[in-house]
């Protein structure tokens, strides 16, 4: 029998993401549902997370998991941080392009010594009437170039992992989850789920 979790987004491809992870280990991953936005203002990934998770606790009277994540350059002195799904300003179905476009022009003539970049994953959990449970995962990169790959979302096409020599949108689905930022928080909160 399968246990529901609640996730506090409306992001289809964090949703299957959670889903390929979750699924297998017997949980049944819902989204949000129409209409729940919460306006992430937050100085930190942690906070976002925290705010997402307790309005949807809120609003479900159920557990809620809540990941807020992005991507930091260093030479970018951590940008675009928790501005990365609008660091350009679009918003829908251009959005993720549009970043990575922005990205690869504020590091036109870095070179390649000086694009490292981590993702950041904050997984929020919070069970009604409780205080919630932070999770963190990162994942160390470098920012390429050119797009390569058409698997992933976000920035995974300039994202180079350099003991693969690839992109995570070239990687399987299950070899992404493995080394992902968001896997990696994943793993610590099941293994708090577990222990």
């Amino acid at each position: 029998m399968s246990r529901r979790l609640r996730v506090a987004t409306t992001n289809a491809h964090k949703l299957r993401e959670l889903g390929e992870m979750l699924g297998p280990l017997g949980y049944e991953v819902l989204g949000a549902g129409e209409g729940f936005e919460v306006v992430e203002d937050g100085a930190t990934f942690a906070d976002n997370a925290v705010k997402k998770a307790r309005a949807l606790a809120a609003a479900t009277g159920e557990p809620a998991l809540a990941d807020d994540s992005g991507l930091e350059v260093h030479a970018l002195g951590g940008a675009p941080g928790v501005h990365s799904a609008r660091y350009a300003g679009e918003s829908g179905p251009t959005r993720d392009a549009a970043n990575r476009t922005k990205l690869l022009a504020a590091l036109a003539g870095v070179p390649d010594g000086q694009r490292a970049a981590r993702f950041v994953c904050a997984l929020a959990y919070l069970e009604p009437g409780r205080e919630p449970r932070l999770f963190r995962g990162t994942c160390e990169g470098v920012i390429g170039h050119e797009e390569r790959g058409t698997g992933g979302f976000g920035y995974d096409a300039l994202f180079v992992l350099p003991e693969r020599g690839r992109t995570m949108a070239e990687l399987a689905p299950e070899e992404k989850n493995a080394v992902s930022h968001r896997g990696r928080a994943l793993a610590a909160f099941l293994a708090f789920l577990h222990g």
